[in-house]
Parts: structure tokens; sequence; C-alpha cells
């Protein structure tokens, strides 16, 4: 029997040259259960100091403020709609809501953050959580509920569900909007060039002194990356892996990544990343898109399409590569090309 957790960042920032033509300011704090990073290119210490501060406070804040598991508006939030109650949160909650539940109905619900429920009975909603299979009559009785973010209903700052068997969880969400958050509050304070990394998902701004930011993809089974690609100004990634938070048990590995149409988790795909264009709210797209696709396996095309997302990367369960037509044409792969790999276009 075997357990580990956060083993690798999903997406690895590639080190710097000597030749770089001025030092980067690098921060680094542990925010949403795990390491975040801002790098900023350019400028004087004291004025890329104050703008990553203003940022991790911005983090703390969320963190703080959205926690399922922990004292939290969200986690009233979830006291409320378990006893049936409705309860007025703040605007801001409200706005993350709709906006998930939005999403969560894009991805034909692969991404549903009101499965907090189903994660809980899984055990990952700890720091510790043991590798142990949960009850299945228990699993039984949530897929025959089945409650999930559609049963939200949202109006104004009024928030209440339909099922109360609803637990809200914006692990696979938050980081996500952090990322534009901080987007938002560095360019505001001047700041042009910087790399944001919370645990793998990252947001591009501007470049490192004139060259593209460059990222490694975490290979699944072994340190290093797949591959490396360069970011560009506001383009967002992120990735989905079975490495990241998982537990063995007799010889088989159960990953955090659950299907909500099984109450299983996926067993199909061991990574997916997403790449994302610039645009608004590009890294909640980042963090939201990988999860459905992740899940949808093979199938994960259609529901690219449907998502607007044309950079994808998936290694399967056997290791093989499906790589967007898209995608290709920016990935750089260490040594020879892989073999086992098929291009989508």
């Amino acid at each position: 029997m075997h357990f580990t957790r956060l083993i690798f960042l999903a997406i690895l920032v590639l080190g710097f040259s000597a030749c770089d033509r001025a030092p980067l300011y690098r921060q680094e704090a542990f925010v949403f259960g795990t390491r975040v990073e801002i790098l900023i290119a350019g400028l004087d210490t004291d004025t890329a100091r104050s703008a990553s501060a203003s940022v991790l406070r911005e983090f703390d804040r969320l963190h703080r403020s959205y926690h399922t598991w922990e004292p939290s508006e969200i986690s009233e939030l979830n006291g409320a709609l378990a006893s049936g109650q409705i309860r007025i949160v703040s605007s801001e909650l409200a706005f993350l809501l709709a906006d998930a539940q939005r999403r969560s109905a894009q991805s034909d619900a692969f991404f549903d953050p009101g499965i907090g429920e189903l994660i809980r009975l899984w055990g990952f909603h700890s720091d510790t959580f043991k590798p142990t299979l949960p009850d299945p009559e228990k699993i039984a009785d949530w897929l025959k509920a089945r409650p999930g973010l559609s049963d939200l209903r949202i109006k104004g700052t009024r928030v209440g569900s339909v099922k109360p068997g609803l637990l809200v969880d914006f692990g696979g969400y938050l980081k996500g909007f952090a990322l534009d958050r901080a987007d938002v509050l560095l360019r505001g304070q001047g700041v042009e060039n910087a790399l944001v990394n919370i645990g793998g998902n990252i947001m591009a701004l501007g470049t490192k002194h004139g060259r593209p930011w460059r990222v490694g993809i975490q290979h699944p089974r072994r340190a290093g990356a797949i591959a490396t690609v360069e970011l560009r100004n506001g383009e967002a990634i992120g990735t989905s892996g079975d490495y990241q938070r998982y537990f063995e048990l007799n010889g088989k590995r159960y990953c955090h990544l659950i299907d909500p149409r099984t109450g299983a988790p996926v067993a199909h795909t061991r990574s997916l990343t997403v790449l994302v264009t610039p645009r608004e709210n590009a890294g909640v797209l980042s963090d939201v898109a990988s999860k459905p696709l992740f899940i949808a396996g093979e199938h994960w095309p259609k529901l690219a399409k449907k998502m607007d997302v044309k950079n994808v990367l998936r290694v399967d369960s056997a290791g093989h590569l499906q790589v967007s037509e898209n995608f290709m044409k920016r990935l750089e792969f260490d040594g020879e090309k892989p073999k086992a790999l098929e291009i989508i276009p």
C-alpha cells in the first residue's frame, strides 16, 4: 500500500540562465494547499516586492474566504444548504457560484464543484487522508441523489439548493480565479512582465527580458518534463494529473479526479494539460477546462471544442500521448518526438 500527494508541480517553470540581462525578482509562498511562485522581470526590487506582496495578500484572502473544509464563507453556505436553508452571500461569492455553474453546464457537468460530498467520501478533502476505499453504499446513495451545481438557485445574493446533499468545493476553480486576480493586480501596479505559478496553474504577463516565458509540462510518471512551451502575454496553462493527489491500494491507483457519473476516480488518464490563449478570465478557463477533459478521456476533443480550448495534451493510462494539432505546433520535445503520439485535428 502506498500513498503520496503533491509529488511534482504539474507545470515546471524552467530555470534561469546566467546570460539573463537582469535578475528576476522571485517571491514564494504556500497558499491553496500548494506552492505559489511569482516571478517579476524588469523592475527594481522594491517595486516588484510590493506588487508581489499585494498578490499574495489577495491569494490568502481568497483561500480563507472560500476554503470548503475550514471555517469560511463557503463552508457557512454549505452548512446552510445542508439544512435546506437559503443564505445571503457576498456579491463576490454569488458571482463565483454563478460563473462556476455556467462553466459546469458548458462542460456537460464533467466539471462540477457541487460534488464536494463525493470528494469527502473518498477522503480527498483532507491533507492527511488515508488510503481506504469509501463505503460503497454511501457512494451508491450519492449517485442516486446526484447533487450538483445545477441544483443551486441563485437570486442576487440569495443562494439555496433544491437538493440538501449539495456541497460546494472550489478546489478545481479558485486557483484559476486567483490567476486572473493576479493579472489585474500586477498590471494595475505597472508590472508588465511576470509569471505567476499556483501549483502548476500558470499565467504569463509579457516576457522575460524580451524572450517568451518557457515552461515545461510535467511528465506524469517521472521527474522532468514531457515537453516545453513558450507562453505569450496573457496566456494561461494548467494540468490535471493522477500523480498530484492519490493513493494506491492493492496495486491500484486512486486519484482525486472523480467522475461524477460513476462516483469513482478516473483511471484512463494520467495527465491532461490545456493552454488557454489570451482572453478574459483565461486563468479560470485554464483551471476549469483540464478537469472535464481529463474525465472525458479519449472523448476530450468534442468537449474541448465546446469549451473553446484548442491547445490540449493528454497522456492516457498506457502512457500514450494525444495532442491537438494547434498545440503540437508549439510544443518542443526533449530529444526525439515520442513514438506513441496521436495528433488530433
